[in-house]
């Protein structure tokens, strides 16, 4: 039964991803070419989702901006996740002076905004995409470190620990087959619920200008462009913002899928 349930979602994740990863080819329209003379058309049978203010089909670039803002939330979710467990590896399990330190200096991220730290982290690196990715990982580590910390904490103790310490085994080999496995489960569930909300996030650094910045087709860059006429063409906010809720309403239901199949194992 357990299977059946995240069968759907993990079958609509790897669809996305793969319809992002080839977004650049399905687009019916060029992207960045201009036409004036269509500026800021509602949606019809030509352009679904109407055309923006330069004349750029909606449609075209929503989803040529599919691929940026996806694969940017998992990049941003897999370096908060390595950086996390790694410290959180560490100081769970060999603890000491390392352990207090780092724990601190996590406290001090975890005692800011992450959102705030990050729009203040982007406007240091001034890197387009690549330095708002860079800022969201930064600021978002903590999270892992402590729970991979406290898994270890709870895990080290464990018998199976001491038979391996017993057997000789050292203490790489210790981490990487006995403790990794039994903790990995909780920081992938963690990891897939944590995609839709820095994909948002990443949108909010764009639409702040911290982000992708035009002509590049990213969501939260979009709807920046488009702000001044939400009243008069709303179509053209509407398209990337229905983009975003999508994919973070796809990412969230396969998150849970997969927080239920864990614990119902």
């Amino acid at each position: 039964m357990r299977n059946k349930k995240i069968f759907i979602p993990s079958i609509l994740v790897a669809l996305l991803l793969i319809f992002a990863f080839f977004s650049p080819y399905l687009t019916p329209y060029n992207v960045s070419k201009q036409n004036l003379i269509i500026s800021r058309q509602p949606p019809s049978l030509a352009h679904i989702m109407g055309t923006d203010i330069y004349g750029r089909d909606m449609f075209s670039r929503v989803i040529a901006a599919s691929r940026i803002s996806i694969f940017s939330a998992l990049a941003v979710v897999l370096l908060m996740a390595i950086t996390g467990v790694v410290i959180g590896v560490f100081c769970g399990y060999l603890s000491g002076i390392a352990d207090t330190f780092l724990m601190r200096v996590s406290d001090i991220f975890l005692a800011f905004p992450g959102l705030v730290l990050a729009i203040a982290t982007a406007g240091l690196f001034k890197n387009g995409i690549f330095g708002a990715v860079i800022a969201l990982a930064s600021v978002g580590w903590p999270r892992y470190a402590r729970l991979s910390r406290g898994l270890v904490l709870s895990t080290k103790t464990s018998t199976y620990i001491y038979a391996a310490k017993l057997s000789g085994s050292s203490t790489v080999q210790i981490v990487f087959t006995e403790i990794l496995p039994n903790i990995i489960g909780q920081i992938i569930v963690t990891a897939c619920l944590d995609i839709g909300t820095s994909l948002m996030e990443l949108a909010a650094l764009s639409f702040l200008g911290l982000g992708a910045t035009p002509p590049t087709p990213e969501w939260g860059s979009m709807i920046n462009e488009s702000r001044s006429l939400l009243q008069l063409s709303t179509w053209i906010t509407l398209s990337p913002g229905i983009a975003v809720f999508i994919t973070v309403s796809v990412f969230n239901i396969f998150g849970e899928a997969l927080r239920d199949y864990y614990q119902a194992k």
